[in-house]
């Protein structure tokens, strides 16, 4: 990898069980951590395919798989489809409020989230060190978009804020609501605000096909992912 001349060094990590489909290995390749980030160079990274874990950021270059396509939504171009309408009918009692920084109340969420959604992904809910680490990030404006009814804190949707784009970092949310669909609810926000914003794009970091966990990202249209050829809208098969 090259910034303007400059070869960058990528480092792979170990192989490790894939978070995304049963019975698969991964591996990442990390940019050095050595090489100054910066907002603009990570807005070109992310075009490149890489996304971001704290500070570092990766792309998945797996052994002989590439099922990992990154996606993001071109926000000129969509328009909600009846499920999405519904959501947000669903959700008119749901204030937005955004954050600049994690707090109790946010760690509180996540914990009775992983404790419920995710207790064998290798994330400890009682880490609050690994909780801050993966979330912030020292060379970025981040933004915790925070869900609630009422004083009720429902949601938060860790959202990376850049020159031309907003990234979807994260998403985590009251598992005792799944019924409110508020990851849909997350992104259909940060759609709206891209739009009003001029922004072109919401990246949605990888889609995954044949996993659950991604499947709610096709359901955006159009949907542009990354291939061989650069980025192109995926075909619509509804």
């Amino acid at each position: 990898m090259n910034d303007a001349a400059h070869p960058v060094r990528l480092y792979l990590s170990a192989e490790h069980a894939c978070g995304y489909l049963e019975g698969r290995a991964a591996r990442s390749a990390f940019v050095d951590p050595e090489w100054t980030l910066t907002a603009l160079r990570y807005q070109r990274l992310l075009e490149m395919g890489f996304r971001r874990s704290g500070g570092h950021a990766y792309r998945p270059h797996c052994h002989q798989c590439t099922l990992c396509v990154p996606a993001r939504i071109p926000v000129d171009r969509f328009i909600p489809n009846r499920s999405q309408r519904r959501c947000l009918a669903r959700n008119t009692d749901v204030q937005l409020s955004i954050e600049h920084s994690l707090s109790d109340e946010h760690y509180a969420l996540y914990r009775d989230y992983l404790r419920h959604r995710h207790q064998n992904g290798g994330m400890n809910p009682e880490d609050r060190d690994a909780f801050h680490s993966f979330l912030e990030c020292p060379w970025l404006p981040v933004r915790y978009w925070c869900l609630r009814a009422g004083s009720r804190l429902l949601g938060v949707a860790v959202v990376d804020h850049l020159p031309t784009a907003l990234s979807a970092v994260y998403t985590f949310f009251d598992p005792t609501v799944n019924t409110r669909s508020l990851g849909t609810l997350a992104v259909l926000h940060q759609i709206e605000q891209a739009q009003q914003l001029g922004l072109p794009h919401v990246y949605l970091g990888y889609w995954v096909p044949g996993s659950p966990k991604m499947e709610y990202k096709q359901r955006f249209r159009p949907l542009e992912t990354l291939g061989p050829r650069g980025w192109g809208t995926r075909a619509e098969t509804n």
